[in-house]
């Protein structure tokens, strides 16, 4: 596996990929797990060969988020994608990600409100800003995002869509389902940060969630049936609930019933972490 840090050697590396196939994308910030490594797989299936970008983002992190915590370990992700066979890494410094005087920022309305985008301002237009020059430096056939951060997954495919990113098939932004743990928690590299007494705790959120979507299928209310959803979560330890909403699956509109496309979002802090998940209403 090759690894570059600059766009002269970005380019050429994958020109020269080009020319014997497709080349997927695979953007991520580190850290890397189970998740991220099904991520590779997955592109691997369409795509001949596969890049993996490693960047900390600074801009999709608020000023009181853990950006300077955010774990990083480039020797072992690296390591790790080798083993999945990526064929290049990128993995640019801040600096050649937002040279000096960078002054451009991207804003998806719409899809970025409520949930996360309100939770956490400005962090859309963080992530769709470095989406974009992801797209722009590999210039991928396709790439391949997770589903447990769904309203990101919505924001760049709305951002691709309206700034006419060109990509060769019309669904090029693959997302692929959530990886989790035995226990049912969506994996991330947040979850590092939680006590194995948190840990345990955390398992209560998925199972929650299920029990939630049973109830509305079942023809509850879902105003009641989140009230209770927040109340089992409180119970079990978790701090505080950021949303628990139901939303449309393509629009991310807010629902009060069961539209038949709906998802069940969830954002729940214990700990230090703030924990995210989602799941279909079906």
């Amino acid at each position: 596996m090759q690894t570059v840090t600059t766009i002269v050697n970005l380019r050429e590396a994958v020109d020269e990929l080009r020319g014997s196939g497709s080349v997927a994308l695979v953007p991520t910030m580190g850290a890397l797990h189970d998740g991220h490594l099904t991520l590779m797989r997955e592109a691997a299936k369409h795509a001949d060969h596969v890049v993996a970008s490693i960047f900390v983002n600074p801009r999709q992190f608020g000023p009181n988020e853990d950006l300077d915590a955010y774990p990083r370990q480039l020797a072992e992700d690296s390591a790790k994608l080798e083993g999945e066979g990526v064929a290049l890494l990128w993995h640019p410094g801040v600096e050649a990600m937002y040279p000096d005087g960078y002054s451009t920022n991207i804003s998806v309305s719409g899809v970025s409100a409520g949930l996360c985008g309100a939770d956490r301002p400005g962090h859309f237009d963080g992530v769709a800003t470095v989406v974009c020059k992801l797209f722009n430096q590999v210039r991928p056939d396709m790439a391949f995002f997770g589903e447990k951060d769904w309203q990101q997954l919505a924001v760049i495919r709305r951002m691709a869509r309206d700034l006419d990113l060109s990509f060769p098939q019309v669904d090029a932004i693959h997302g692929v389902p959530t990886v989790r743990e035995a226990d049912g928690l969506a994996m991330s590299s947040r979850n590092a940060y939680l006590s194995p007494e948190e840990r345990e705790a955390a398992a209560t959120l998925p199972r929650a969630m299920k029990e939630a979507i049973a109830r509305i299928l079942d023809g509850q209310e879902v105003t009641p049936t989140l009230g209770m959803l927040e109340d089992e979560l409180l119970g079990a330890g978790f701090a505080s609930i950021d949303y628990t909403e139901l939303r449309d699956a393509d629009s991310v509109a807010l629902l009060d019933e069961d539209n038949g496309n709906a998802r069940l979002f969830v954002a729940a802090r214990i700990g230090k972490p703030r924990l995210i998940d989602n799941m279909a209403v079906a």
